[in-house]
């Protein structure tokens, strides 16, 4: 995929909520772990979460989660930048986001 494709795909710049919704759920997905699982991790119920992930409005605590546990790091979550991931983790978001793409 082209650098011009990876732009698009991770809707880099696009900071509105549907955007980071996206990024959000392609973050969670390309983890293997379910909404309730990443709830728990972060230490809120799953509703809390899930509201998160449908808002576009990840919290500090989910972001760091993101980042500490699976090398997915704010930049993404909010900008879409893709540069800094680790090549594998940029890898499975490329795969998760294709996915919802579809």
């Amino acid at each position: 995929m082209t650098h011009d494709e990876l732009e698009k795909l991770f809707r880099h710049g696009d900071t509105t909520p549907d955007a980071i919704s996206t990024r959000l759920i392609a973050a969670r997905v390309s983890t293997g772990l379910r909404q309730n699982e990443i709830a728990t991790a972060v230490g809120v119920p799953k509703q809390t979460y899930h509201s998160q992930e449908s808002r576009g409005a990840p919290s500090i605590k989910a972001g760091r989660y993101f980042y500490r546990a699976h090398g997915i790091d704010f930049n993404y979550l909010f900008f879409g930048d893709f540069l800094q991931l680790a090549p594998d983790v940029r890898d499975r978001l490329t795969e998760a986001l294709t996915a919802a793409s579809k």
